[in-house]
């Protein structure tokens, strides 16, 4: 099954013309990032070519990735952009005149509300396990649902991490038969190895 995961970034208010802006970056390519901790956790980072058009073609911006409450922007109808550059995705939100959209506004504005999250999925990745702490590359993400203010990231600022403890646990799991197979293949090819150079013996 493919799991939804998410990741906290700073977010940023520009007023334009009278006009309701929230911009920043929700992803940011190459910087490492510890998710979890040292004893229980790896370190993550996303490559430049993650993402794809069809990732990111209808996505909303969301209040605490809440279903229940009602969208603030969206791709769809280009209240909400996406762009890509070198340094990662940028996130620009220009906030309808609802009274929940001045509320988050003047929350963020006041500095209440300073962090967004990101929901996504994992298409491809790669694991290194050489180092004291297992290193994850996201290669491919599958699909961004959603980009989300937040008030109360479950993490510190340092591990920008927000998902439960659950879809830890689960996912170190998934990165343990990941390792198990990286094993199992370096022994089959050791085993081969083996008989190719006996059978050049005999």
């Amino acid at each position: 099954m493919i799991k939804k995961e998410t990741r906290l970034a700073e977010v940023e208010l520009r007023e334009e013309d009278e006009k309701m802006i929230l911009e920043g970056y929700a992803i940011l390519y190459n910087e490492e990032t510890l998710i979890g901790t040292r004893e229980y956790g790896f370190i993550e980072s996303i490559d430049p070519n993650a993402l794809s058009e069809d990732a990111i073609k209808d996505v909303p911006m969301k209040y605490n990735h809440m279903d229940s409450f009602l969208i603030i922007a969206r791709t769809k109808n280009k209240s909400l952009e996406l762009t890509t550059d070198e340094k990662g995705l940028k996130v620009r939100a220009e906030l309808l005149d609802t009274q929940h959209n001045k509320d988050i506004y003047k929350m963020v504005k006041s500095g209440l509300l300073e962090k967004m999250s990101f929901a996504f999925t994992v298409k491809e990745q790669e694991w290194d396990h050489e180092g004291e702490i297992p290193k994850r590359r996201i290669t491919k993400i599958d699909r961004l649902y959603d980009v989300s203010i937040v008030d109360i990231p479950a993490y510190d600022n340092t591990s920008i991490y927000a998902r439960s403890l659950e879809s830890m646990d689960l996912e170190l799991k998934t990165m343990e038969l990941e390792k198990r197979k990286i094993d199992e293949a370096l022994l089959r090819k050791r085993i081969d190895l083996k008989i190719k150079i006996g059978g050049t013996k005999a």
